[in-house]
């Protein structure tokens, strides 16, 4: 019997949308028997690739932006507190995620997700700066030190950066970003698409 194929999900823990993707997607991945296989990534990196800016850039949408974060949120019965800064720098988090990754496995990686996006927009930790991120690791079970020397490695610097390569590749240009079965999906909005598709392998 075939192993079912992954949907791949990439984030930005800066991302209000991803952060409540994150909330769904593993509900709907067992749905309909399938794992989920993220990817941490640099959104400051795709936009320039694709000439874009984040919506709280422009000041035209920034108001919309934040009432649809926050509308969004509750839509899917998920809290939600504005980040101050906003947006923020996530390369150390998400360095952390891949040396969890690739050292102690998805379960742990995933773990970190949720652990990470919840501190950001429920708690407002700024998982930018490393004293808080090394404490917020202590939380989350983990070893600090062993955190704060796998982001500060250029070890996990490549291994980020070639995934912000790898995404963009595959003509990522935004979070949250889905593929299944090859079909690119892009948007919290998609869940309902995203079940369609698997329940039917197609539309």
């Amino acid at each position: 019997m075939s192993t079912p194929t992954a949907i791949d999900f990439w984030f930005d823990f800066s991302s209000p949308y991803a952060y409540i993707a994150n909330e769904w997607i593993d509900a709907l991945a067992a749905r309909h028997g399938r794992p989920v296989r993220r990817h941490a990534i640099l959104l400051g990196v795709t936009f320039q690739a694709a000439e874009l800016k984040s919506p709280v850039s422009y000041p035209l949408k920034r108001d919309y932006a934040w009432r649809d974060f926050d509308r969004s949120a509750r839509f899917a019965g998920v809290p939600f507190h504005r980040p101050e800064p906003f947006p923020l720098a996530t390369h150390l988090a998400a360095r952390v995620f891949w040396w969890l990754q690739d050292t102690h496995g998805e379960a742990a990686a995933t773990a970190w997700t949720h652990t990470a996006f919840r501190a950001v927009f429920t708690r407002n930790v700024p998982i930018n700066d490393p004293v808080a991120l090394r404490q917020l690791v202590s939380e989350a079970g983990l070893d600090a030190a062993q955190a704060q020397a796998a982001w500060n490695d250029p070890l996990w610097k490549d291994r980020l950066r070639a995934e912000n390569d790898a995404a963009i590749a595959l003509g990522v240009f935004g979070a949250p970003f889905f593929r299944v079965d090859g079909e690119p999906f892009w948007g919290n909005d998609r869940q309902e698409q995203l079940a369609r598709w698997l329940q039917t392998g197609g539309f």
